[in-house]
């Protein structure tokens, strides 16, 4: 599935071609198409997931949880993507909004697809073990669990414009001027090794043929057809010689000379050993956003809520703003 066909799975494109859809991202190639596609698979996945969150209450609650799911993940959305934004470009990086927007877009349909895959498990729970408590907490971690891969998502589509240089255009420009006027790599050249001794003469009849195990260095007995012996010392092992090796310097085999440098052959640049690499600023701050991101998201949560619906309350579409959501979670696993 290296092309981007039209269709409703985009998350299996995400998770078999998730190198195309890098790529398609750093070209900037159909951006509106794919977010289009993405944001229309994370609206139906996260309906369906808050429908069963809201069933534990009633079929209301599930209703007005279908709605306010999707709602949760696009406001987090809109107010944390300025953020990644300005601090992209602060730092020097060439990202544009569409590609800002479809990074994070990717990560919140691999967040919402893999929700509404333990759909299933969580309707499994909410039929056989009727506990509010338990069931709460069941789907927060949930949440949590598919937002994490989601987010590693983010990150390895930002390494990926890093790669590019579109988060470090600097470094990545600095790089290819090295390259440019960094001399030719050393090639190995092994030098000539001089012709060895002539093949010996055909054995006399009743000589034996068959071959002896002689040291190196060591003297050889040859006799010739009129009995005489003589000996001949075969020639020394010659070292393998570099080009642009000084004469009379030789290195054992498997070990480099001084300043040879590395070819891959596979990306076409040259790597020298012990070459520190660097992370740009824009990465660590991808981080820092990420955790903006969740604190942002948890809060708006706890500011739309009721998902799940007490059963011991009357239904309500919003509930009075109190305490917090970190506060519910850890008053919820004492309780248990």
């Amino acid at each position: 599935m290296s092309g981007d066909r039209p269709s409703p799975l985009v998350i299996e494109r995400i998770l078999r071609d998730r190198e195309g859809i890098w790529q398609q991202i750093v070209a900037e190639r159909d951006l509106n198409a794919l977010t289009g596609r993405m944001l229309t698979s994370s609206a139906i996945a996260l309906a369906c997931y808050g429908a069963v969150l809201g069933f534990f209450h009633s079929p209301l609650m599930a209703l007005t949880s279908a709605l306010k799911l999707p709602l949760l993940f696009l406001v987090t959305l809109v107010i944390c993507l300025p953020t990644l934004y300005l601090f992209n470009l602060v730092f020097g990086a060439r990202l544009s909004v569409r590609q800002s927007v479809a990074l994070v877009m990717v990560a919140i349909t691999v967040t919402s697809m893999l929700a509404v895959a333990f759909a299933p498990i969580s309707l499994f729970f909410l039929i056989t073990a009727n506990d509010y408590g338990f069931f709460k907490l069941l789907n927060v971690s949930i949440l949590t669990l598919s937002a994490l891969v989601g987010l590693r998502f983010l990150t390895s589509g930002m390494q990926v414009l890093n790669d590019h240089g579109l988060l470090a255009p600097e470094a990545a420009n600095a790089t290819v001027g090295e390259q440019a006027s960094a001399p030719a790599p050393v090639q190995a050249v092994p030098a000539a090794v001089p012709a060895g001794p002539s093949p010996a003469a055909a054995p006399a009849a009743g000589q034996s043929t068959e071959p002896v195990a002689v040291p190196a260095g060591a003297a050889v007995a040859e006799s010739t057809a009129n009995g005489a012996v003589t000996t001949a010392t075969p020639p020394a092992p010659v070292p393998t010689q570099w080009a642009g090796q000084p004469a009379g310097a030789s290195f054992p085999p498997g070990m480099l000379p001084p300043g040879y440098v590395a070819q891959r052959p596979w990306d076409g640049r040259t790597v020298r050993r012990g070459e520190p690499t660097q992370r740009p600023a824009s990465m660590t701050l991808l981080y820092i956003w990420i955790l903006l991101f969740g604190f942002v998201g948890t809060q708006l949560a706890w500011t739309l809520r009721p998902f799940f619906g007490d059963p011991g309350q009357d239904f309500s579409f919003f509930r009075s703003i109190d305490g917090n959501f970190y506060a519910e979670i850890l008053r919820i696993i004492g309780n248990l």
